[in-house]
């Protein structure tokens, strides 16, 4: 699959749990491919979609990160981001390893979809909307948090900023 729907589903996921941790998902969503061109830059010749993209190694990640030790939950969250591409990777037709004990690749649903093909983006359009859906229907006004795009209407009228800040900054995402 290509970056953007491994960045848009992770990013997605991690909105759904924890927005805090979105930066990290989306770090380890795309962690499996530019690990492969730090190794290259290191001089070793690593395989695409061998070592890097091991399930095994992303799923014991998460598993330190959640049990043992983690800063903030970003070392877990880096791992889910990892996961979700072995997933999106396991739906193409060249699959992704399980782990180092074989070089057979699995597939999941049968490895339908080829890079960059209207199906994949059917997928990710398909998973952020859910995603979407779970966050609008779950957050109450009180409860909702998104520190990436700040409700400034919602400031102004708590008093917290004033109406020349509230003017310059409504539409601002960031």
């Amino acid at each position: 699959m290509r970056w953007v729907n491994h960045i848009a589903q992770s990013a997605a996921v991690a909105a759904v749990f924890n927005p805090v941790a979105l930066p990290a998902a989306v770090l380890g969503s795309t962690a499996p491919d530019w690990l492969e061109w730090f190794g290259r830059w290191r001089g070793r010749r690593i395989e695409h979609r061998r070592v890097t993209h091991y399930l095994v190694f992303w799923l014991v990640l998460a598993v330190f990160g959640h049990f043992v030790w983690d800063f903030k939950g970003y070392i877990f969250w880096f791992a889910v981001g990892g996961s979700i591409h072995w997933i999106q990777d396991a739906l193409t037709i060249t699959g992704a390893p399980v782990g180092w004990w074989s070089r057979r690749r699995t597939t999941l649903l049968g490895g339908r979809f080829r890079t960059g093909s209207s199906g994949e983006y059917m997928v990710t359009c398909f998973v952020v909307m859910v995603c979407a859906l779970v966050v609008w229907q779950t957050r109450t006004p009180d409860s909702l948090f998104s520190p990436f795009f700040p409700d400034w209407k919602a400031r102004y009228e708590a008093g917290l900023v004033d109406a020349s800040e509230w003017k310059a900054k409504r539409f601002d995402w960031f």
